[in-house]
């Protein structure tokens, strides 16, 4: 027994030596807890508290798309994620860091293990050196994804394996892969990327039936399958978008996509180049250097190499995609259909880190198979790419561009002094932030008039509007950000544009704020969080209670009385 568990770990060795390395990844959230620096951009700002807010509302299963009173009066229940999300139920279960830190285990192991069984089961038609296949996968899976998208992007290569695996075998698929396919969806957004998955699948499907005259019902039942849970899961997004939910979304009133041609092609070159802020692969200083090497010397070599060059070159044209969704000319189209307007078709970009990964791997199996020092290169190369990857965990990163810990940036301990003081239930009164994110606020259980949420009422944007209208005609960026988008319900300064985090070693004061506390006050405002002193507050009406601070917490904070 033992000689036989021996010899399994030396074959699978370099297995077991990734889930080391991707355990040391991992290490920092499980060491330091809520001292761990994370993602601030559509992280701590926005997904954590949406998860934490539906865990403590007791609204996670609703037939109609019911509100919840503890943000802008009546945040639509479908602005949040569903009950069906597996990751709200480790809200459920944990404390908001613990569920985050659950989140990033499953998200990188799942990342590993789908892109190794892809190259090994499906792209390799023979066996490769495991430091191509376990190497790839392991750089792929230490990837800097956007933390709250789970298994949105780094489970794609899995899914993708699981599929071509019932496509191949059929009905014979052994039942594990078909209940993994059908778990993914709890873990994982359809509208973000799936959606696009999915079709492609369908597609898939579509040119085999035409190839083959024969239909394979077993590869159609598991799209037809995940994309019906997809739709189970998305039920609330789904009605408030095809039948009358009782609100009209601000989304209706987006305009986005007006950038020159010459800035589309610069930001298609961008993306080619260095990804989305959602979906950095880090492609840049050694794998595209590689992809062209390998190409040289298959040319040299008199080799042909079909996938790699099809999946680069389809990456080239994920990134036109991408780029050319924002361009000017879209504009008659999204103008006449609203689909185009609302529905973000560029998110297909989601695929770029595991087509890239792909293309890592074939480029080094190419330098390994036919240059003479290939073996010793590749190794170096994949060794390079995972150090690069490794050293971009976020503890690391976010460290060395000092931003705030999980702990320090809700700062529970300074915003139980301000409750204190102000010494009502915090469902009688409603605050708003300046110079920091709002759900900070939400976080520590106030009820905030300003938000970051994916859909809003238009009433309601129109109406906050008339708060901000002084700064926002004080600034063209802020005013056409807030007016074609709007996703952001901020208390936005002109002096601080789009900057939201203002600690106290940053604090100088706002020299002229125009806001309209009449407008404020209608909404119901009782009081400013600011993160930096207001000049002429007296001149606003405002009255200054008090100034919170303590040595845990980066903020210091101006509590200001409308």
């Amino acid at each position: 027994m033992g000689s036989r568990l021996l010899q399994t770990f030396i074959k699978n060795k370099f297995i077991w030596i990734a889930c080391l390395i991707l355990i040391g990844y991992l290490l920092p959230y499980y060491i330091l807890g809520e001292n761990t620096h994370i993602r601030v951009h559509d992280n701590l700002d926005s997904n954590i508290v949406w998860y934490k807010l539906l865990a403590e509302t007791g609204q996670i299963f609703t037939l109609s798309d019911t509100t919840l009173p503890q943000v802008i009066n009546g945040l639509p229940r479908s602005a949040l994620p569903s009950a069906f999300d597996a990751v709200v139920w480790l809200y459920v279960l944990f404390e908001p860091m613990t569920a985050y830190t659950i989140s990033q285990t499953i998200m990188r192991f799942a990342a590993f293990f789908g892109m190794y069984l892809l190259l090994t089961r499906h792209v390799f038609r023979e066996a490769k050196s495991p430091w191509i296949t376990v190497g790839a996968a392991l750089a792929f899976a230490m990837l800097p994804y956007w933390p709250s998208g789970a298994l949105s992007i780094a489970g794609l290569p899995l899914a993708l394996h699981l599929f071509l695996t019932i496509r191949k075998f059929g009905w014979k698929t052994p039942k594990y892969n078909w209940i993994i396919l059908l778990v993914i969806p709890f873990f994982s957004n359809f509208i973000l990327s799936f959606v696009f998955f999915l079709a492609s699948m369908g597609l898939f499907w579509l040119i085999d039936w035409i190839r083959f005259k024969k239909s394979n019902w077993s590869f159609f039942t598991a799209i037809a399958s995940m994309t019906g849970i997809y739709l189970v899961k998305n039920y609330l997004v789904i009605t408030s978008m095809f039948f009358n939910s009782g609100f009209t979304s601000h989304r209706e009133e987006l305009s986005l996509g007006h950038n020159t041609f010459e800035r589309s092609v610069e930001l298609a070159w961008e993306n080619f180049l260095y990804g989305h802020t959602h979906d950095e692969a880090h492609q840049v200083l050694i794998i595209i250097p590689v992809i062209f090497t390998a190409l040289l010397v298959a040319a040299y070599s008199n080799v042909k190499p079909r996938k790699l060059i099809t999946l680069f070159v389809f990456n080239f044209c994920l990134s036109v995609w991408y780029a050319f969704w924002y361009w000017e000319g879209w504009r008659i189209v999204k103008d006449n259909f609203m689909i185009a307007n609302t529905f973000n078709f560029a998110r297909i970009h989601f695929f770029d880190p595991a087509v890239w990964y792909i293309c890592f791997a074939l480029a080094l199996a190419l330098l390994w198979k036919h240059l003479k020092f290939g073996k010793v290169l590749a190794i170096v190369l994949v060794v390079l790419q995972c150090s690069l990857v490794f050293g971009l965990n976020e503890e690391n990163k976010y460290s060395e561009i000092d931003t705030p810990t999980f702990a320090e940036f809700y700062s529970e301990d300074l915003f139980d002094e301000i409750e204190a003081y102000i010494g009502e239930d915090q469902a009688d009164y409603r605050v708003v932030s300046i110079g920091m994110h709002p759900t900070i606020a939400q976080y520590n259980g106030f009820y905030t008039l300003d938000t970051y949420n994916n859909s809003i009422p238009l009433e309601y944007k129109h109406d906050f509007r008339d708060v901000i209208e002084g700064e926002l005609d004080k600034s063209p960026s802020l005013k056409n950000y807030f007016d074609t988008w709007g996703g952001r319900l901020y208390m936005y300064v002109a002096e601080h544009g789009e900057d939201y985090l203002f600690t106290k070693d940053r604090n100088e004061p706002i020299e002229q704020l125009d806001i309209n506390t009449d407008a404020l006050q209608k909404l119901g405002g009782d009081y400013i969080l600011s993160a930096v002193p207001i000049k002429n507050y007296q001149e606003l009406g405002l009255e200054h209670e008090r100034t919170f601070e303590n040595n845990g917490s980066p903020w210091e904070i101006w509590l200001y009385r409308v």
